[in-house]
């Protein structure tokens, strides 16, 4: 008689449950803990409001985050290389005021209207770079004074004042309203920049340099890394990025916005960036837990909406998350400050 192979026997072929286990386990502790305090805050708002749930209510968070989404994921990048940039919302609000006024003064010419705004945008990450790099500035006082200078550029060429309109145009309809496979076309964007980053991150050369580089910047340069070319690339992203999110800011207001609609986007991405593990350090984080922060930070934020609640309490909220998140990184590399008891 022949005999035959039961299906889940030997090694080979691990138990349902076992497999899940190990697929929890691969997302990793702080991955897991940022999923289960997303399905907390869904599960208590959508208990307190029937409402909170439903598709059109998620689809309007998904819209929500997508500009504060691609500013967390590049400044991921640019944490995970050792540096800072608190910046990128004024670069956004300059972005969206650069694209609104080129479209303008172009004939309604969408085309460029973004791609001066995506210039400007490199050009300015260009400037956080050179000077961070060369003119030996601290990353934190070089992108708070870019914070001021270029929110003050934008409403001095603004005058102070939204610009243009932009939502006859067909390009920035698409961008703002337009779905592809059921999808709003700004989620796609951040889809597509954040799998980009995600595989430039985890799958290239150049992804583990940028790890090295921010895990320690000494034996990086002793292994022959080029410090001052990565860093100064990783401002140039978050710069090119940061005017993307101004061009989604204008297509979505429709008009060209120097400081609403873009101001407090540089607290959510560092925020959002420190939530998802990124060691402020340098040298640790990734895009997956990145996008759990964004959309926790938006489930949070569009819950307490829901529910009335004054819109002073989101800021408290915010800075109360990155604290915890910073307090909780300290405790995991049982770090303390210098004089003070364990």
């Amino acid at each position: 008689m022949s005999t035959s192979a039961v299906p889940d026997s030997g090694p080979e072929r691990a138990h349902p449950a076992r497999r899940a286990l190990a697929r929890l386990a691969a997302l990793g502790g702080q991955n897991l803990s940022l999923l289960g305090a997303l399905v907390a805050v869904l599960v208590l708002f959508g208990w307190l409001n029937d409402n909170f749930l439903s598709w059109d209510n998620i689809q309007g968070i998904t819209e929500a985050v997508t500009i504060a989404g691609l500013l967390a994921v590049v400044q991921t990048v640019v944490i995970v290389c050792g540096g800072l940039d608190i910046s990128v919302g004024s670069q956004a609000g300059l972005a969206s005021v650069t694209s609104a006024m080129v479209f303008t003064s172009t004939g309604s010419s969408a085309p460029l209207g973004i791609g001066a705004a995506l210039l400007i945008g490199a050009a300015i990450g260009l400037l956080n770079g050179g000077v961070i790099v060369y003119g030996r500035v601290n990353a934190t006082i070089a992108t708070l004074a870019g914070l001021a200078a270029y929110k003050g550029l934008a409403q001095l060429v603004s005058g102070g004042r939204a610009q243009g309109y932009v939502l006859g145009d067909p390009v920035f309809v698409f961008l703002s309203r337009g779905k592809v496979a059921g999808l709003p076309t700004m989620v796609w964007l951040l889809i597509l920049v954040a799998a980009a980053v995600h595989v430039l991150l985890t799958y290239t050369d150049i992804g583990r340099n940028i790890y090295a580089i921010g895990g320690n910047p000494t034996a990086a340069r002793l292994a022959g890394i080029a410090l001052n070319k990565y860093l100064i690339s990783a401002y140039v992203l978050a710069g090119t990025v940061a005017a993307l999110a101004g061009v989604l800011l204008t297509a979505r207001t429709g008009s060209g916005q120097p400081v609403s609609g873009s101001e407090g986007l540089e607290l959510q991405s560092i925020t959002a960036a420190a939530l998802g593990g990124c060691a402020l350090k340098g040298g640790k984080g990734g895009v997956g837990g990145t996008l759990l922060a964004v959309a926790l930070l938006g489930a949070l934020q569009n819950g307490l909406t829901v529910e009335g609640i004054n819109s002073f309490w989101q800021n408290v909220a915010q800075g109360t998350l990155l604290v915890a998140a910073v307090v909780a990184q300290q405790r995991r590399n049982r770090e303390r400050a210098i004089g003070l008891p364990a």
